[in-house]
């Protein structure tokens, strides 16, 4: 029997994570924390237009690797983002974030 008689696939194992084969990769760019590129952006709790950028329909905070922010910074959105919360200028579940 051959692999394709057996469900195998031929020629091996191509492309990446995905499984679905194809050749392609992939490669993760490298992403510039927003903060740290344009020293003009200031982070406040204030501002709840952009701190919704930070929390998921959930409520939740989204971490670093979905918002592209530097650990210094993360954890600045973070505080900002428990001070809202804290303040009632933001909820702590996302019932009413739409």
């Amino acid at each position: 029997m051959s692999d394709n008689e057996q469900g195998g696939r031929e020629g091996g194992r191509e492309g990446g994570r995905g499984g679905s084969g194809g050749g392609r990769r992939f490669y993760s760019r490298p992403r510039v924390c927003q903060f740290c590129g344009d020293k003009s952006l200031v982070l406040n709790y204030k501002n709840t237009q952009q701190m919704r950028s930070f929390i998921n329909q959930e409520g939740k905070i989204r971490p670093r690797r979905q918002t592209g922010t530097c650990a210094k910074h993360q954890r600045a959105v973070a505080a900002a983002v428990k001070r809202a919360r804290h303040m009632a200028l933001m909820p702590f579940v996302g019932e009413s974030l739409s």
